[in-house]
């Protein structure tokens, strides 16, 4: 089968086409013919950094190739000798194997069944597979750990991300007051996703507006959580996905009785069961801005790394 390996860490030329034989299922795996993949900051991150590699991948020592990627949409072509929920023909997606080995840059995965889910027919296979690992840290970060309900008010950074923009989605789902924070050229899309109320984060300081939410979703790195302490009321809940709780930051949450989480999201196949029932219900939507082949993968890796991707990148097969 046609795959994409990577043998050493660096620049996008690090990603080589090649020809490598297609995967052996387990008793608890199936083989998926990969029609979409989806191309997140994780890939990218992975791509260029060994300790990430080794983090992420958690390879085997002797190890020295790799195939990136771990979020799929396609077609089961063959069923493992213990899975009941699929059948050869079955049209499936879902993150696979994350943390470790998702091997999704490729034709054919073989991935557990507890990862993935039926795709629902009103969808296509791009709009699937843009719905996996940043949708699940969606919805693990608002239901999971914010056990987000209706009438919370929900501060959501990069509102017009991966992450983002489903997180937008899912919170207004379920009844909350949704603020979102983007640039000034995502302000008509974030509220088009529901949003209550935009703040330019150019233009003003979120913290001068915000100062009663119950729940913020704070994707940026660094020291900036310690303005979205300001934004939280006493007892709220505060949920980040790249920094973690410690020094001062954690000494700020804990004088605000803050509930924090620092989230890292795992392959789970019940929360791919809901996430697929909302987007067979049109209350998820994906917005995909960037559609590549194969071939182009690394032009998605490129766009992904300008950080400025407007909801998802797919690349199809």
């Amino acid at each position: 089968m046609k795959a994409i390996t990577l043998k050493e860490t660096g620049d996008i030329e690090k990603l080589q086409f090649a020809e490598v034989s297609t995967p052996t299922i387990k008793k608890d795996e199936v083989l998926v013919q990969v029609k979409a993949i989806s191309i997140n900051p994780v890939d990218a991150f992975v791509r260029q950094h060994q300790q990430a590699l080794i983090s992420y991948l958690q390879p085997k020592p002797d190890e020295d190739a790799f195939i990136l990627g771990w979020d799929i949409s396609g077609i089961v072509v063959a069923t493992g000798d213990q899975v009941t929920q699929f059948k050869k023909g079955d049209e499936v997606f879902g993150m696979v194997n994350f943390p470790g080995h998702g091997n999704a840059y490729a034709e054919y995965v073989a991935a557990p069944a507890s990862h993935l889910a039926l795709k629902p027919q009103t969808i296509n296979h791009a709009e699937a597979a843009a719905a996996t690992l940043a949708a699940l840290t969606a919805w693990q970060a608002l239901m999971t750990y914010a056990k987000v309900k209706k009438g919370d008010k929900v501060l959501i950074h990069a509102a017009a991300g991966g992450v983002g923009h489903y997180a937008v989605q899912i919170a207004k789902h379920f009844g909350a007051y949704v603020i979102g924070t983007a640039s000034t050229s995502n302000k008509e899309f974030v509220l088009s996703l529901g949003a209550d109320e935009f703040i330019d984060y150019t233009q003003e300081k979120f913290e001068d507006r915000v100062q009663d939410a119950d729940i913020v979703i704070d994707s940026i790195y660094g020291d900036h959580v310690l303005r979205s302490l300001d934004t939280v009321k006493k007892g709220g809940r505060v949920i980040t996905l790249l920094t973690f709780f410690e020094g001062t930051i954690a000494d700020k949450a804990k004088a605000k009785e803050v509930f924090t989480h620092r989230l890292g999201v795992v392959s789970n196949g019940d929360d791919m069961q809901q996430i697929a029932t909302l987007l067979a219900s049109a209350a998820l939507k994906s917005h995909i801005s960037h559609n590549y082949v194969f071939q182009e993968m690394p032009k998605a890796h490129q766009q992904i790394a300008t950080g400025k991707t407007q909801g998802k990148i797919v690349v199809s097969l």
